[in-house]
């Protein structure tokens, strides 16, 4: 994981995000016990880390995030894919270094992907931020 450069807040909830890896993905879940899905990973980092609830919908999350360009992306902001033919299907918490974490899908855990992966960079729908 070189190159990641965070401090304050995005700083804990990538570190947050990072003591995720590997947990179970759940369809629905909303805890690492449970399992997590992409929405309720952010939700469940976003509240631990910086006391932010967000809802567990990653389309309602993308509504209440403001948009930034992808150049401006910074270590704990928010990227969103199309991955079911909808906008904002699916989303992650970007790490820094063009790399982001997300739950994927059932029958696989909690894991870093690269926005440079073909499927991904083919289904970008944008980032988002909480932050100024």
């Amino acid at each position: 994981m070189a190159n990641i450069q965070a401090s304050g807040d995005s700083r804990e909830i990538v570190m947050y995000a990072l003591g995720l890896l590997d947990v179970g993905y759940q369809f629905g879940g909303k805890n690492p016990e449970a399992g997590l899905d992409c929405s309720g990973m952010a939700a469940f980092i976003y509240k631990n880390a910086v006391g932010v609830s967000l809802p567990h919908n990653a389309a309602e999350i993308a509504a209440r995030t403001r948009q930034i360009s992808r150049e401006k992306l910074r270590a704990g902001d928010m990227v969103f894919f199309n991955t079911m033919n909808r906008p904002y299907s699916h989303m992650g918490i970007y790490i820094g270094d063009g790399k982001f974490i997300h739950a994927p899908r059932t029958n696989s855990t909690v894991r870093v992907e690269s926005l440079e992966n073909s499927y991904f960079a083919a289904r970008f729908d944008g980032a988002r931020t909480i932050f100024d």
